[in-house]
């Protein structure tokens, strides 16, 4: 079909057995029933509810995020497409997963407050980002909506609350592996990559969209933040 989002599921859904894989059959032989649950239950959500907002936004086989159809029109577009949009978010969810690896699979250390702390943190996370899908899926649904721009929740002090929450998501399983073993602090680089992954592309890309279809998006831009949810400025 020539269409690189058929590769769009595989971001939610290879995570899920890729963590219970290390978890039944961890590095350490030994197995944490306290400990995998806190780790899985915010994975397992954010899986199942990142696929079904996916799910209700694909149209069929032909269907391809424009952002794919934009970097296919690059040069060496099949480098591009094998590269760009294949191989490298594989390497960057499987270095955002490697967090999850270290504390769950190598570590032997218990569970304790601090992870049912950042184990909340990290479903709160997924709350905030199924929250902001919502509430832009209705926005969506309206036609008259169509060359509008969003201001409504979320969406009314941050341009990408969404997105937020999926930054913030992967912040909480460092922080998950970080309350289980203070000396794997240097993992701050994985969701570290993530978060200059969406801030300094996707949420380009989609701005960038924005723009050419949405009235005064520019202006939009100029007094909302483009992830923290803060107040726009009045001027």
């Amino acid at each position: 079909f020539k269409n690189s989002s058929f590769y769009d599921p595989f971001w939610s859904v290879a995570p899920i057995p890729i963590v219970l894989y290390i978890a039944i059959w961890p590095t350490s032989e030994q197995l944490n029933i306290e400990k995998i649950n806190l780790f899985l239950i915010p994975i397992i959500f954010w899986g199942l509810r990142l696929t079904y907002n996916w799910s209700r936004r694909w149209e069929g086989l032909e269907d391809e995020d424009f952002r794919y159809v934009d970097l296919k029109t690059l040069k060496f577009p099949k480098l591009v497409d094998f590269f760009g949009i294949h191989v490298y978010p594989t390497l960057q969810v499987n270095l955002s997963l490697l967090p999850v690896y270290f504390g769950l699979s190598v570590s032997t250390n218990e569970s304790n407050l601090f992870l049912y702390l950042a184990s909340l943190f990290t479903i709160c996370s997924v709350f905030l980002e199924l929250s902001a899908d919502n509430q832009l899926w209705k926005f969506k649904q309206q036609t008259i909506n169509n060359e509008e721009i969003i201001k409504t929740g979320f969406w009314k002090n941050s341009r990408h609350p969404n997105y937020l929450g999926e930054i913030l998501f992967w912040w909480g399983l460092f922080f998950m592996t970080l309350s289980v073993d203070i000396d794997f602090w240097y993992l701050f680089i994985c969701p570290l990559s993530m978060n200059l992954m969406f801030t300094l592309k996707t949420c380009s890309m989609m701005d960038d969209r924005s723009i050419q279809r949405r009235n005064g998006y520019e202006e939009h831009m100029k007094k909302t933040n483009q992830l923290l949810i803060w107040p726009p400025k009045t001027s």
